[in-house]
């Protein structure tokens, strides 16, 4: 009985802390775009890896020496809700006249308060998890589906009240914020450690495993993880200002593809959720070359759908393919390349290893990736029609994924069992 009232409460815990997110991380494009701030999409999307560089490190420091990892995620976030409330009420006031300058600061901040929440979540789960002595490896993962699964309710949500198209999406996940930071108060204890060894700042950050630079393969791997890692956030920044652009023509305007965009792309992340399952299979059949080649290649088909298809029939079945693939670009990348990690690493490293994963993708990678797309989609939206220049973007998107995944089959050598 004890061992189920602490999986619910972590079910709980685990929803909440990605419905926040689901509130506006696919539709905030939407409204950005539609609010004359299209042009500054990237810069919004870019702050979630560049503040992932050091926040979640530095609040892991904080909960491990000395503030109790429950009440720390409870603190971060309280203070992301409030600054992402703020935002909201921002773009309330503002109207139509709001700039850049209105939203990006408050918005910097509260996504700096969130980004480590992430990680303090799965500590906390972790302890949690081990006190009523559950073995986290089994018990964890159906946990963690739920976060998925409060990503998407998030996300049909704010379709369904209309939220996509303004700031109450902000709103939105203020209120799923503020749940959580009370919430989190009530969780299991967790112990700081106060004496010990003593892990550094540049520990933390996952630096001490540059060393794994050293040896070659390792080094490969990792630049293509950060090379790869650039088309993480592209689609979530522009999928949806994209396909509501088209409501601007008589022949797609009112069509379900562009008045509920984002339940369309739910089936992204409901596909995300299968694709999990099928890792281990893959991995044992085809080994971390081919699995990683089939992420890359399952990114090409990402972009190219996006490129042919629109919200007419038969075009939007181009859509739906575009969002049932990026289940296995993005697990079989991720999941698929953490695995790798953990593998190849001693346990020492382990941790530092895992870190530096992150660094490059959802850190440099992803952030490098959406500013220089933000320049793409800028140029050729402006310059061509608006189907020739989104078309014309998104193969270019497609192209990039192309040549990674050549120059990967081709300079990545995997070791022979």
């Amino acid at each position: 009985m004890q061992n189920s009232n602490t999986k619910f409460r972590l079910i709980v815990l685990s929803f909440l802390q990605f419905a926040i997110w689901g509130a506006y991380l696919t539709s905030m494009g939407r409204y950005l775009g539609s609010y004359g701030l299209g042009a500054n999409i990237g810069w919004f999307y870019s702050v979630q890896g560049i503040v992932s560089i050091f926040m979640p490190a530095i609040m892991g420091i904080v909960a491990d020496r000395w503030v109790p990892a429950h009440r720390l995620l409870a603190f971060c976030h309280a203070v992301a809700a409030l600054f992402m409330g703020i935002t909201g009420y921002i773009g309330m006031s503002k109207g139509e006249s709001v700039v850049f300058g209105d939203l990006f600061w408050t918005y910097t901040v509260s996504v700096a308060f969130y980004m480590p929440t992430l990680a303090l979540s799965n500590s906390v789960s972790y302890t949690a998890l081990t006190k009523a002595g559950l073995d986290t490896v089994k018990a964890f993962p159906p946990i963690r589906v739920f976060g998925t699964v409060g990503f998407i309710v998030s996300m049909l949500l704010v379709d369904y009240t209309g939220f996509q198209n303004n700031y109450n999406q902000f709103f939105a996940s203020a209120v799923w914020g503020a749940l959580l930071a009370i919430y989190s108060l009530t969780l299991p204890y967790c112990p700081v450690n106060k004496g010990g060894e003593k892990k550094s700042l540049v520990s933390a950050l996952g630096f001490d495993a540059f060393k794994l630079f050293g040896q070659k393969r390792m080094a490969i791997f990792f630049i293509f993880s950060m090379l790869l890692g650039a088309a993480l956030q592209i689609s979530n920044g522009y999928a949806n200002p994209f396909i509501n652009g088209f409501g601007d023509f008589p022949e797609y305007a009112g069509t379900f593809a562009v008045e509920h965009t984002n339940m369309l792309i739910s089936l992204s992340q409901m596909s995300e959720t299968l694709c999990i399952l099928l890792i281990p299979f893959f991995l044992s059949k085809f080994g971390i070359k081919r699995v990683m080649l089939i992420a890359m290649l399952a990114w090409v088909f990402r972009f190219g759908f996006f490129a042919v298809g629109d919200p007419g029939v038969p075009g939007v079945f181009f859509f739906v393919l575009s969002m049932v693939v990026y289940g296995v670009a993005f697990d079989f990348f991720n999941i698929s390349g953490s695995l790798f990690v953990d593998n190849e690493v001693p346990e020492s490293m382990r941790s530092s290893a895992q870190g530096l994963f992150m660094l490059m993708t959802n850190g440099l990678g992803a952030s490098i990736g959406v500013i220089a797309a933000q320049e793409v989609v800028n140029y050729f939206t402006q310059n061509q029609t608006f189907f020739g220049g989104w078309s014309t973007a998104w193969y270019v998107f497609a192209g990039y994924a192309l040549v990674i995944a050549v120059l990967f089959a081709v300079v990545f050598k995997e070791k022979k069992a």
